[in-house]
This record gives structure tokens, sequence and C-alpha cells, in this order.
């Protein structure tokens, strides 16, 4: 069983800047791609970044240039940092960890993240 547990949500103003972490349970952090998703209120939830095992790392292109995902894997946590955020970007964002053989996706509790004009 894997655990995800997200921190570092919070209030900024637009152009602000965030950094949210993922900690993940277990000595198979290092083997999982992984990936930050968020969901608007009223909006379905959408991939936000994902980043492989060895490192390679896909972005929305919303977010392209602003966000930065990476993963320490001594650490077992997995950060998105993000910046010049907009309003837009407000959603409650979520970390997960996709398990391949056989496939499933885990999930974390969800980190509020809310940008004002």
């Amino acid at each position: 069983q894997v655990q995800l547990v997200e921190s570092g949500g919070g209030l900024v103003q637009a152009g602000g800047s965030l950094r949210l972490s993922c900690t993940a349970s277990g000595s198979i952090f290092r083997r999982y791609p992984m990936g930050w998703y968020r969901q608007a209120p009223g909006k379905q939830r959408e991939l936000v970044a994902d980043i492989t095992s060895g490192g390679s790392t896909n972005y929305a292109d919303s977010v392209k240039g602003r966000f930065t995902i990476s993963r320490d894997n001594a650490k077992n946590t997995l950060y998105l940092q993000m910046n010049y955020l907009k309003p837009e970007d407000t959603a409650v964002y979520y970390c997960t960890a996709d398990r391949v053989v056989p496939f499933y996706r885990y999930w974390g509790q969800g980190t509020q993240v809310t940008v004002s004009s």
C-alpha cells in the first residue's frame, strides 16, 4: 500500500510562488512514475505535470515555463515548484504515483492552492 501526503498549498497573490511537496511511504517510490493533477471548482481533474522514475518530465501547456516538477528519491518526496501563479491556477492539487504492472494509480488527499488577483 502506498500513501501520499501533500503539503505546501495556501493563498498567494497573482505573480507569486508556492512549492508543493508530496511525501510517499514505502521503498517503491523510486520505481514509480509520479505526477501532479489539479481540479478547479466545476471543472474536470487535469494533469499538471508528471515525471518518470528516470526523471523525464511532461507539462500541461498552461503551466509550461512556470511550473517545475522534480523528485528526490532519497527523501521519497515529489515537488512542484509553481512560479508566476495566476488566478486560473486556483485548484486542489493532487499527487499521484503509478504502479505500472498491474496498473494502479495512487492519489493523495489533495492540497488547496488559491491565487488572488
